[in-house]
């Protein structure tokens, strides 16, 4: 068996500001109250390989992992992996972003399955994501609809 999760949120946002906000790595503890930290370890064209580290668990466990990132703007998709895949057997993860008549519509797709000895099978996994990603996402589009709302109402300054 594997798991397999699709989300999907609309934000009432143009594309450029949701595109470079959820794709502004470094930003990300900022962005998804999970996150303790980001480092960047490398990048090469599109391509950037960062290790995420995040908050304290209910048990005091820090989780940790690398993953790896490819950016196509163009296609307004993104597809992840992790390199470091503690208890996945593997994780990918794509995200795609269409703009629609109330904003755009960002969805999280991601397929993994969870190694023999993980804590945790593949249904339990399933639904951690999907309930942990509906979660992340409105608070990323209440982030979002904010900084656009600060956009719109900011002063313009004559050059």
């Amino acid at each position: 068996m594997s798991g397999h999760t699709d989300n999907s949120i609309t934000i009432d946002a143009p594309l450029d500001l949701v595109w470079d906000i959820t794709n502004d790595i470094e930003n990300w503890p900022r962005l998804f109250s999970e996150y303790a930290s980001v480092e960047v370890l490398k990048r090469e064209g599109d391509t950037t390989t960062f290790r995420l580290t995040m908050h304290p668990d209910e048990n005091g466990k820090i989780w940790s992992w690398v993953s790896e990132r490819t950016t196509d703007r163009e296609n307004r998709r993104v597809r992840a992996r992790r390199v470091e895949t503690g208890p996945f057997a593997h994780m990918d993860i794509a995200w795609e972003y269409e703009e629609l008549p109330g904003g755009v519509q960002m969805r999280w797709v991601q397929d993994f399955a969870m190694k023999p000895d993980a804590p945790v099978d593949d249904a339990w996994m399933t639904d951690n994501i999907n309930r942990n990603s509906r979660t992340q996402m409105a608070l990323i589009r209440d982030r979002i609809v904010q900084a656009a709302r600060e956009r719109r109402s900011a002063p313009v300054t004559p050059a």
